[in-house]
């Protein structure tokens, strides 16, 4: 593979470049991709698909190493391990936009390694990684239809940038991860701070620009360094099973396809397909043999099931439920469903149900960054995605989060985080189990979501909601939306296209498609059918509880904040941590101290909250002139006696200060380690404090005296 190179400008400063033949020169195709210097290695290969397999396995891979950005990694073992949440959000990212570019019935394996190799702390590589795949490929003899263009679009006081820089982003309010064609959209994701859909629409006018000048600079780079594209083996339906199937099927297959329960529609179809392999395997078995003629009637008969479904969507207006095009299913709102947690929300939507559980703490309950980078950034509004196998009625492997349960949960987090207070104390996490799934589990946790932080009293600023958009289409150019799909429209139609917002505008968004691109125009379209659909549910929502609780959940920790003096710092921790760590193992508090003396308290409940605070206040506190004090006789002289009325600060207690009478002996009224109670009657410019009894009880007698 000969070396060239290629530069892309891309905004004022900024430009990308994509080079090869120098790195990974075994793989089918490879391409190193730099922005300032960030540099992504992309490569791709491919092997021979496997007997019997029926689906094209792609597999897109993105790997961030420490070395990247000149650090070890953390812990005891001194190695890159699992991949964290931020690269498996990245690969399905970068496997999006390049996966409805291959050819139907293409069944190679393919896979797709992205790996940073410089990271400067202010260029993100997940773009550059989505470019890389589509160069990798482009550059290879796999017969890619691509090539794709990918940026991010920030947006800083009305102005698009692309590309954004991380100080750039940290102002902007909007993030959209673009992916597509000259003039057609592929994959969109991100979240906005409830922008109009208009704006949504130019942010993607202005990334189609810059995609079209990086699609050409890859064309270019393929005639300069670009292999031979190979013929591949295309596994279709041979015409002779189709109709097989067809003659037998035909006439009730419609009818399956529309049965309106999810249970009952695959029944249906289950029953016709065996009908047609008991009908058509005496035939073909002796041909193909047993493995292959199953593939082939797998494969031949979901076929004829995706014709007839997107046929009767497009011809007669007959979704499989009965609905109309922009029909809701029936929707359902609940809050307190669970009795001990801190906040609940159930929503249903048709089949489809998701119960959201909210959890609060404090600091030190945030999630911290698993970025590679040096950063101190945590996250204190967190949601967990889970997606069991009784949501769909079915038995598997039981395992930790997969990278379809990361990636809802991103889109469900950062669409509910845009209306979180900056300044709420606690830390949030919402936990979302899908409790039966046909179709949008992702905007069902959005909506539950909202419904859980209101029932816990997080004074979110509004509600959010989400919806998901479908879309059918044929040759002639008819195009048809959905609005929420179920799950059979999603595997069978064209899009999903979800969309999460408040009243005031959009949160978050993500599009998904298997078509290779559709129009701006289009998007824009769904974006107000989308917006339409999420009004009746913020409605229902509305309905079930109009606004946050005003006050927090009585299960929920009590938190507060007090300021200390800074300088006091080291008396609260204590020598060693002693005083902290007496404090909160004591109480079961968590206390989180700030170098700005700020102290963030959490406890149980309120009588712990006031005693940690009284104990804080104790340690950082300085004695004041008139204040009286229950001290510790610390230590006893002839003269008088030292007496501890703060934590590490003892005042004099002279003999001629202990009673309104003549004391002989200081051990006739105190002794070391008795508790007395005195009054500060003087501080000295050296520090020294001066105590008396004698005043402390005559201010007492008065106030008493007052009292009766």
């Amino acid at each position: 593979m000969p070396e060239a190179k290629v530069s892309i400008p891309i905004g004022p400063g900024k430009e990308i470049e994509i080079s090869t033949g120098k790195l990974a020169k075994l793989a089918n195709g490879s391409c190193l991709v730099r922005q300032g210097d960030t540099i992504i290695l992309s490569a791709a290969c491919s092997g021979e698909a496997k007997p019997g397999q029926d689906f094209f396995p792609l597999q897109v891979d993105y790997r961030e190493k420490y070395s990247a950005a000149g650090r070890f990694p953390g812990g005891f073992i001194k190695r890159e391990g699992r991949p964290s949440d931020k690269e498996i959000l990245i690969c399905r990212m970068a496997d999006r936009p390049v996966r409805p570019l291959f050819p139907e019935g293409f069944f190679d394996e393919v896979q797709i390694s992205g790996l940073l190799l410089s990271a400067d702390g202010e260029n993100e590589g997940d773009v550059l990684s989505i470019l890389g795949a589509s160069a990798s490929l482009c550059l290879s003899d796999l017969p890619f239809q691509g090539p794709v263009g990918a940026l991010r679009v920030g947006c800083v006081d009305g102005r698009f940038i692309a590309n954004p820089t991380y100080a750039e982003m940290k102002q902007s309010t909007l993030e959209l991860i673009y992916a597509g064609l000259p003039d057609k959209v592929i994959m969109i994701e991100g979240d906005c701070k409830e922008l109009p859909e208009a704006t949504l629409v130019a942010a993607m006018e202005f990334a189609n620009e810059i995609v079209k000048k990086q699609v050409e600079a890859q064309l270019e780079l393929m005639k300069a360094a670009g292999r031979p594209k190979k013929t591949p083996e295309l596994h279709l339906v041979p015409e002779e099973i189709r109709s097989g199937i067809l003659s037998i099927c035909g006439e009730k297959l419609e009818a399956a396809c529309l049965v309106p329960g999810k249970e009952d529609r695959l029944k249906a179809l289950d029953e016709l397909k065996a009908a047609a392999v008991e009908g058509l395997k005496e035939q073909f078995v002796p041909v193909l043999g047993e493995e292959g003629f199953t593939m082939v009637l797998n494969q031949g008969f979901d076929k004829l099931v995706e014709v007839t479904i997107r046929k009767a969507i497009l011809e007669k207006g007959f979704r499989p439920d009965g609905r109309g095009v922009e029909d809701l299913r029936p929707l359902t709102a609940e809050v307190g469903v669970l009795p001990v947690v801190h906040g609940s929300g159930l929503f249903t939507r048709g089949e489809t149900q998701a119960l959201v559980v909210t959890t609060l703490g404090g600091p030190q309950d945030a999630q911290e960054s698993d970025s590679i980078y040096n950063t101190d950034e945590t996250r204190k509004f967190y949601l967990h995605y889970n997606f069991p196998n009784y949501s769909v009625g079915e038995v598997g492997r039981i395992s930790g989060p997969g990278r379809r349960e990361i990636g809802h949960g991103n889109l469900a987090e950062r669409s509910l985080a845009q209306v979180i207070p900056a300044d709420f104390p606690y830390t949030i996490r919402c936990l979302s189990e899908i409790m039966a799934s046909n179709g949008s589990t992702s905007m069902a946790s959005v909506c539950g979501g909202t419904l859980s932080l209101m029932d816990a009293g997080v004074p979110i600023k509004a509600p959010v909601v989400g919806i998901s958009c479908g879309l059918v289409t044929d040759d002639s150019g008819k195009e048809l939306i959905l609005t929420d799909i179920i799950g059979a429209e999603d595997h069978y139609g064209d899009m999903d296209f979800k969309v999460c917002g408040t009243p005031a505008g959009i949160t978050g968004f993500q599009l998904d498609l298997k078509l290779p691109g559709v129009s701006i125009d289009l998007l824009a379209r769904a974006l107000e059918q989308n917006k339409r659909a999420r009004a009746k549910i913020l409605d229902v929502i509305a309905a079930c509880l109009p606004a946050p609780r005003a006050q927090l959940s009585p299960n929920a920790p009590q938190i507060t904040k007090i300021m200390i003096n800074p300088d006091k710092i080291g008396a609260l921790i204590g020598t060693g941590g002693k005083n902290i760590k007496e404090i909160t193992e004591s109480t079961g508090a968590q206390v989180n101290i700030e170098d700005d003396g700020s102290v963030t308290i959490l406890a149980r409940n309120m009588a712990v909250l006031e005693e940690v605070k009284r104990r804080v206040e104790a340690c950082t506190s300085e004695a004041e002139i008139g204040k009286i004090y229950r001290g510790l006789v610390k230590t006893v002289r002839d003269f008088g006696a030292f007496v501890e009325i703060l934590p590490g600060q003892d005042g004099l207690l002279h003999i001629s200060e202990m009673a309104n009478y003549r004391v002989r002996e200081v051990g006739d009224i105190c002794k070391e380690g008795d508790y007395v109670t005195v009054k500060v009657i003087d501080i000295d410019r050296t520090g020294k404090i001066r105590l008396s009894r004698k005043a402390a009880l005559e201010d007492l007698e008065k106030e008493e005296s007052k009292k009766q």
